[in-house]
């Protein structure tokens, strides 16, 4: 399937006679715009003859479905795989900026007159944030390519409560249950996990009395990075206890090693679902209409398909019978701009080696869609001084760790999408 634009950059619909594309390349009448999705622009004027085509995204935190349908027939299938890197990358951030006060300037209260949330409305995590551009990102480059004129999103919300309690092996919560949260009447969390722990030591079973004191701590039981604040990954221990902890002297009870399921993606998908039809509806002159899973699971069952990403985004699409493309696409979001000036790590003599590479090494860019000598194509991901480059697919299958630059030929420059065909 070869995607087509008119002269002034509007979709067509696309073309699945390869022989008549290359006449068009050949003869100078259209230029190649995009590689993947293979996507060619017309450079003599046209009648715009377009068909309604319907585009199905099924929303989520770490996989995104789209398929485009028009007339019983499927043009685009792909998957988008969302970015998850941002908690880590901001906790990283601020562990570089707290060290660096520490090291450069005399103590100074923390403010609280200055925080974002007070100021903007409507101001979103930026972990939420970037998903919600990414699902943005893969709507605007289906809609650069294909006439759409209607999009449907499937947007789900969870009860966390319930799942919660579930979790646990709690009664489920019912009427005013829902007014009360697991920390009802707990003035912080650290109150919370001491009362839910019995004031115990989960370790030794000290417990603080008259005769004899016990100093108790709160120990993340993964780091605060990785898990959070929140009360399934926070332990009462005593003071004796915790230090041997980080020592390696002892470890916790079998139980309590790990905070349990996580439910980061549930309450991702709670929060996104109101503010990415708005903000489609706002940036869109189509239509954008919400549905919801179970109507998806309905389509999906009554017609006997495959639960999968890409099949659930046709029968949102409204084309659940659809002849299915051929080419289906794998779409991964990376950042732009990496801001870190040096590494954290301190050489001898007190030297920081810098983070940042040059743009360009040996005419190549980071993330390059690259052509190999056997013509298999890849992504670069790592680049070094000495030539050789780490070269590998979007699915994360390594094709060179250590190719000479000398052997590979650009296709195309990175966007903020990268976009491989995986079948």
């Amino acid at each position: 399937m070869v995607y087509v634009q008119n002269a002034f950059g509007q979709p067509l619909m696309p073309m699945a006679d390869g022989r008549e594309v290359r006449l068009l390349l050949k003869t100078g009448k259209a230029v190649v715009v995009k590689k993947a999705p293979f996507t060619i622009r017309l450079k003599v004027k046209t009648k715009q003859y377009v068909q309604p085509v319907t585009l199905g995204v099924d929303a989520g935190s770490k996989h995104v479905g789209v398929s485009a349908c028009a007339e019983g027939e499927e043009l685009f299938c792909a998957e988008m795989r969302p970015r998850n890197d941002v908690v880590n990358n901001l906790s990283t951030r601020r562990e570089f900026r707290r060290a660096r006060r520490n090291r450069k300037t005399r103590y100074r209260a923390p403010r609280f007159d200055n925080r974002v949330h007070s100021k903007h409305k409507g101001w979103l995590t930026p972990s939420v944030e970037v998903k919600i551009h990414n699902h943005i990102q893969v709507i605007k480059l289906v809609t650069q390519i294909l006439p759409i004129s209607k999009i449907v999103v499937e947007t789900a919300e969870f009860d966390l409560q319930r799942l919660k309690a579930m979790e646990e092996g709690k009664p489920l919560p019912v009427g005013t249950d829902y007014q009360k949260g697991e920390m009802y009447d707990e003035y912080n969390v650290r109150q919370y996990v001491l009362h839910c722990d019995g004031y115990t030591c989960q370790c030794c079973g000290a417990h603080p009395t008259e005769k004899k004191p016990v100093k108790l701590h709160v120990h993340h039981k993964e780091s605060r990075k990785v898990g959070g604040n929140a009360p399934n990954n926070l332990i009462t221990l005593c003071d004796k206890c915790h230090d041997a902890l980080h020592l390696g002297l002892i470890e916790l009870p079998e139980g309590e090693r790990k905070r349990g399921k996580s439910l980061r993606d549930a309450a991702f998908m709670g929060i996104m679902r109101n503010t990415l039809i708005e903000r489609l509806r706002s940036m869109f002159s189509i239509p954008v209409v919400n549905t919801w899973g179970y109507v998806t699971k309905y389509t999906r069952e009554k017609y006997g398909i495959k639960k999968s990403h890409t099949s659930d985004a046709r029968c949102i699409a409204g084309a659940p019978l659809a002849k299915s493309v051929s080419s289906v696409y794998l779409i991964i979001p990376v950042r732009r701009h990496n801001r870190q000036i040096h590494k954290a790590t301190i050489l001898k003599g007190g030297n920081r080696k810098k983070n940042q590479a040059p743009k360009y090494v040996f005419g190549f860019r980071l993330f390059d869609m690259v052509q190999l000598p056997s013509e298999e194509t890849g992504f670069v991901f790592g680049r070094r001084n000495s030539g050789g480059f780490d070269v590998r697919h979007l699915t994360g299958k390594t094709i060179s760790a250590n190719l000479s630059y000398k052997k590979l030929r650009l296709v195309e420059h990175p966007n903020n999408l990268l976009v491989e065909k995986v079948s």
